[in-house]
């Protein structure tokens, strides 16, 4: 049975958790962090959000607004406060010379500068320090950031949108639109929350997408757009290429034709060598990594999404169905690739939702076995 404390403690953590999603497109590659700070007689006195990359931190903004009003009181943080000089001074410092007697934080920081590291520096200099509420939601709030210092490579959410048969478009060489405008409006939600966006180079010249984040909400970085394209197909009247100079665009290839790569790179695409080239998805997220790229969104067909569910590569995916039926033998099915082999390899999903947008419905869930 939860006590009067406990309730008090889910109640304000999940302040703190709505705080921290405020800062969704404009922190990463840090992660989101919120902090409400509570006085003894249950008043919020600061609340603060983590809004800028390299700025004032979530705990700090509270603590200001706080003031006099912090000594002796409880700090509500979505995340563990870190312990060490990065580009700012440690909060675990502002939080103790505040006079915070209790902070309570539902998870370690994964960034092994942090983790564990903060909690400890509180309890040693008497604060009490509680752990554990809400965790499941907070971990949820920052999968991504929690992925890229893990698994060290960026969050991989794959997001199809398909009819009632799961096919992806009418015929492999011409782009079907199928969703309807609330299911367009939650794809550009999608975009707003990660770093980067990733399709084929048969998506790239069937459809000739934009590949934009037309959300209307704020982004510290525009949204980096990659392509996989080992024949460097991508022409030059395109979407992507003429935009190449104002928005981010990578083509990943092994393609060697210096023609084909001069042509792109005096558009202002940027054209990465890669071993053994778009197939090689590793060795792509291990460079999107290094660009400090958080998370990407696959958007790409069938054969993309088919090869990175085959490597294990999905941490999540998202199904946008739309009340058709395309049938017939030459409409592309959503996923390629190789498959399941046996009833033992089908790639199960957990913590499912379905949600309706207008007459589509999003159904999202997390793959069990990722690599």
């Amino acid at each position: 049975m939860i006590n009067d404390q406990q309730q008090t403690d889910i109640k304000y953590i999940g302040a703190a958790l709505d705080l921290a999603q405020k800062g969704v497109g404009l922190v990463s590659p840090n992660p989101l962090v919120g902090c409400v700070i509570v006085d003894d007689g249950g008043n919020v006195v600061g609340e603060g959000t983590y809004e800028r990359e390299g700025v004032t931190h979530a705990e700090i903004i509270a603590l200001q607004k706080a003031g006099e009003r912090a000594r002796g009181a409880t700090a509500y943080v979505s995340l563990e406060p870190h312990a060490h000089h990065g580009k700012t001074p440690p909060c675990t410092d502002a939080l103790v010379n505040a006079g915070i007697k209790r902070v309570v934080a539902p998870i370690e920081d994964p960034n092994p500068l942090v983790s564990g590291k903060g909690f400890a520096q509180l309890r040693e200099r008497g604060v009490e320090v509680t752990t554990g509420v809400l965790a499941e939601e907070a971990a949820k709030i920052n999968e991504k950031f929690i992925c890229w210092h893990r698994r060290h490579r960026p969050f991989v959410h794959l997001k199809l949108a398909t009819s009632m048969d799961g096919r992806l478009a009418i015929d492999a060489s011409v782009s079907t639109l199928l969703s309807g405008p609330k299911a367009i409006e939650r794809v550009h939600e999608l975009r707003h929350e990660h770093d980067a966006i990733l399709i084929g180079g048969n998506t790239a010249v069937v459809d000739d997408p934009s590949l934009t984040d037309r959300s209307g909400r704020e982004r510290l970085r525009p949204l980096t757009r990659v392509i996989l394209d080992n024949r460097l197909r991508l022409p030059a009247e395109s979407k992507l290429a003429t935009t190449a100079r104002e928005i981010p665009t990578l083509v990943y290839s092994n393609c060697l034709d210096l023609e084909s790569v001069d042509r792109l790179s005096d558009l202002g695409v940027v054209v990465v060598p890669i071993e053994r080239g778009a197939r090689n998805l590793r060795g792509v997220l291990a460079d999107l990594c290094a660009r400090e790229v958080q998370s990407v969104l696959v958007e790409g067909g069938s054969a993309v999404a088919g090869a990175f569910l085959d490597a294990r590569l999905v941490d999540k995916v998202t199904m946008i169905l739309s009340p058709v039926l395309i049938g017939g033998p030459t409409a592309p099915v959503a996923v390629g690739g190789k498959g399941a082999a046996a009833l033992g390899d089908i790639l199960r999903l957990e913590g499912v939702t379905c949600t309706e947008h207008g007459t589509d419905i999003e159904i999202t869930g997390y793959p069990q076995d990722i690599a």
